[in-house]
């Protein structure tokens, strides 16, 4: 009789459901996890080999003298022998130097910072002025280099000793001649030329307060800006010409500048003696170039300039870069302008709010004073090429129409239409004495007289 499925039968194993899940399943798939069969282990002798087992029967390791030497030099270096790291107890040990003092004695030293500079804010120094022009095309203000400051106030030329603080007349003008309407010292000092308004224009010798000689025939109108060249004296006038003039000869009219269409306010030689600059009403500004100059005729400019959109009066020729040219317009365009001579390139423009008057480039730092008008009647320092304003100095009522600086280029002295002449400390003290110059040869020193 068969058995049923739940009955034994001989082939039948202890485990039935087992067998029978097995049977189900392909060799490939009777793959299950590992289970060890315990009763095969000895803990108790695995649980001796993991705790007492190991003990006393480590063998030392023997190392060679010099690797122990090797050990304890590197335990010194490396402090290992501390019980703490940050230990403050002795002092640290004094720098060795690597250099010999001998040799770092001879090196150059860093220059230490240079302090800065303090503007006054006041001028040192306020003089009355009375009856000054109010004019803003003529040059009534100019300092010479023997330290006399000479200023122009209606018909009469005064001269101020800087040296003690003395004042004298050197010469008052008839009323159908004057007033004097440009003054410019001659660069030995002593010799100053005066223009009119009549035209002509005279030769003082300061020393002696004696006319050397009166230069007609160069101008219908009056004469309102000078510039000295050596023995030549420039004179621009009214009628828009601009004349070289050889103090040394009777027939002094040597050269011709023709270019301007009206009055010519502004007139400045290069420290070279090379090249003129020439400012006037018209807006214009020329540079002209005394090579190509010839005797008796007209001369063509170098460069003619229109940039500025009011007169150019202000001119300042840079002395640390020869071919650096600065000017300045007038209230209807209030910029302050830099040329390059050479091409006649406008390297930058600056607005500064108001009329320019004067321009004056400081000698011992990269610096550019300039004087003004309305509003603020102020004198403002910039610092160049950046033109960012250092100071701006105020004390005047009225338009700074002229600006003179003194021979040492510390202190700047500033006439305006207030009637008051002020005298600024803008440019501070010279650093060290340099180097005297070679004498120029003076404009009068081969002849006894000028005729």
């Amino acid at each position: 009789m068969d058995a049923g499925p739940g009955s034994p039968s001989s082939s039948a194993t202890n485990y039935p459901v087992h067998d029978m899940f097995i049977q189900r399943k392909s060799d490939e798939e009777n793959l299950d996890r590992f289970i060890p069969n315990r009763s095969a282990m000895d803990f108790s002798y695995a649980h001796y080999m993991l705790t007492e087992g190991a003990k006393g029967k480590k063998v030392p390791i023997k190392n060679s003298p010099s690797s122990d030497a090797y050990r304890k030099h590197l335990a010194e270096i490396l402090n290992m022998n501390r019980t703490r790291i940050l230990a403050f107890k002795n002092k640290p040990p004094a720098p060795v130097d690597l250099v010999p003092h001998e040799i770092t004695s001879t090196f150059p030293r860093e220059r230490t910072a240079k302090p800065r500079r303090v503007i006054p804010q006041c001028s040192e120094r306020t003089l009355d002025a009375p009856d000054l022009v109010d004019d803003y095309y003529l040059n009534l203000l100019d300092w010479g280099s023997g330290n006399v400051l000479a200023i122009a106030l209606g018909h009469t030329a005064y001269l101020w000793d800087a040296t003690d603080g003395s004042t004298s007349e050197l010469v008052t003008v008839e009323d159908e001649n004057g007033p004097v309407t440009s003054v410019n010292w001659a660069p030995d000092g002593r010799h100053i030329a005066i223009g009119l308004h009549n035209s002509e224009v005279q030769l003082w010798d300061t020393a002696s307060y004696r006319q050397l000689r009166t230069l007609r025939g160069g101008h219908r109108q009056r004469v309102g800006s000078l510039a000295w060249n050596n023995h030549i004296l420039t004179t621009g006038g009214m009628d828009g010409r601009i004349v070289n003039n050889d103090v040394r000869i009777r027939s002094h009219i040597v050269e011709t500048y023709r270019g301007h269409e009206h009055e010519v306010c502004g007139l400045k030689w290069s420290a070279s003696g090379q090249q003129l600059a020439s400012g006037g009403n018209d807006n214009l500004l020329y540079i002209w170039d005394r090579a190509t100059a010839s005797s008796n005729s007209a001369i063509k400019w170098l460069h003619r300039l229109e940039n500025h959109t009011s007169a150019v009066k202000a001119l300042a020729w840079c002395p640390f870069q020869a071919n650096l040219l600065a000017s300045g317009g007038g209230s209807g365009d209030c910029c302050i302008k830099f040329w390059n001579s050479h091409t006649g390139a406008c390297l930058n423009s600056v607005d500064t709010g108001s009329q320019v008057c004067s321009l004056l480039w400081n000698k011992n730092e990269r610096e550019l004073l300039s004087s003004h008008g309305f509003t603020l009647n102020q004198l403002t320092l910039w610092k160049y090429p950046s033109m960012v304003k250092m100071a701006e100095l105020t004390g005047h009522t009225s338009r700074v129409l002229f600006m003179a600086q003194s021979p040492d280029g510390c202190t700047v002295a500033s006439a305006a239409a207030d009637e008051t002449l002020r005298f600024w400390k803008v440019f501070g003290a010279q650093e060290a004495t340099k180097a005297e110059p070679k004498a120029t040869v003076e404009p009068f020193s081969h002849f006894n007289r000028i005729r």
